[in-house]
């Protein structure tokens, strides 16, 4: 998903597009395909599609899309990865590979993709809620028919995404971070984001370590190799001790840059990453084969104690390595809109929380509680 194409770079290979077409696919090993997406080819073939489809209802509402280049949507924030998604939601759909998997950018810009299907969605929603699109769809209106037509299957695309993103059993995220006090934070940061938008994190990979060195004469250079590589263990250490529940697995950096196909098979060779979506892996690192581990919970509704108006219910997330400063909570009509370490998550609530008013939140250890009273003015007498 990278805008700059590097994936070609790395493999050292030239990922041709034919014309007209918005993804360019080379075999680089057995077995193995690269799949390259002109995001931009992508997003003038759809808008083209877009607009093409609501031509036939006229423009006398006053909107002629026919008048906007595709290259002036680029400046929308998460237009063009919203289409790249789409994409490879359907690529997994077409079940040609056994596994995909997709090249993201850093983490930030990849924590706001990910969000930005639910974003969308529960925006669209609020303006023009699903049931109104259906009415419309099938009212004698026909510019809104063909509109909310056309809507519909925006809607349909985007949520196929949030549904193929939050399915633990299919799609599993690894986060490749670095041995430095900085990426140490960062890598914390996204291991809670991960669970408060319910991705399963599969393993860390903590990338460009050096490699031990037999013992030698003291000399000034391998003094400073040995304290650097203490320090890179320390954060290692540090890493593996705030996700226990995370395996964290180490690439050795060996001078060489891996560019390539046979460079890259080398370093998985040596590489032993625990866990896939499919099947289990023999794990020299931690012995035995190692299976995936399922995601973060949903969400958990309890009864605490009381009956009737003085019931008190609680909905339990569990929110690891979270900066307490960065948890932030908020209601809107039945949802409950969860913040942490720069993330946020819009919650349904349970029925019987719907009836409730927000009575308080803390933290407990690795679980953000949220207490609820019920609100006198609509809960059963």
């Amino acid at each position: 998903m990278d805008q700059a194409h590097s994936l070609g770079d790395a493999l050292g290979v030239r990922i041709t597009h034919d014309p007209g077409t918005v993804a360019g696919v080379v075999s680089v090993a057995p077995g193995v395909d690269v799949i390259e997406i002109d995001s931009l080819a992508l997003l003038e073939d759809r808008f083209g599609e877009f607009a093409r489809g609501l031509s036939g209802a006229g423009h006398d509402h006053g909107i002629d899309l026919a008048a906007i280049d595709p290259a002036e949507l680029t400046g929308l924030p998460g237009v063009q990865e919203l289409l790249a998604l789409s994409e490879i939601a359907q690529f997994a759909e077409e079940d040609d590979w056994d596994l995909i998997i997709v090249d993201c950018p850093p983490s930030a810009d990849m924590l706001r993709i990910v969000t930005a299907p639910g974003t969308l969605l529960g925006y669209l929603e609020r303006v023009w809620p699903a049931h109104t699109r259906v009415l419309n769809a099938v009212g004698t209106d026909l510019r809104r028919a063909v509109l909310a037509a056309a809507v519909e299957r925006v809607a349909a695309a985007v949520a196929g995404i949030r549904d193929l993103l939050a399915d633990t059993s299919r799609t599993g995220a690894r986060l490749i971070t670095g041995a430095e006090r900085v990426a140490l934070a960062e890598s914390t940061r996204v291991r809670s984001a991960t669970a408060l938008l319910g991705l399963r994190l599969e393993a860390v990979v903590v990338n460009k370590v050096l490699p031990p060195v037999p013992s030698g004469p003291p000399h000034p250079a391998l003094r400073w190799y040995l304290g650097r590589r203490g320090e890179q263990l320390d954060v290692i250490a540090e890493l593996r001790r705030r996700m226990p529940e995370v395996p964290v697995a180490i690439a050795h950096d060996n001078g060489s840059e891996p560019v390539g196909a046979h460079a890259l098979s080398a370093l998985a060779a040596v590489l032993p990453v625990p866990g896939t979506p499919r099947v289990p892996i023999p794990d020299p690192m931690l012995g035995g084969d190692v299976r995936p581990e399922p995601g973060d919970p949903e969400p958990e509704v309890r009864w605490e104690s009381g009956t009737g108006l003085e019931s008190i219910y609680t909905m339990r997330l569990r929110l690891p390595v979270a900066d307490p400063g960065t948890v932030r909570l908020g209601r809107v009509e039945d949802d409950v809109i969860v913040g942490a370490d720069g993330v946020r998550r819009r919650l349904r609530l349970a029925p019987v929380l719907r009836r409730c008013t927000v009575d308080g939140a803390e933290l407990e250890g690795e679980q953000l509680v949220v207490r609820f009273r019920p609100d006198p003015g609509v809960w059963p007498r």
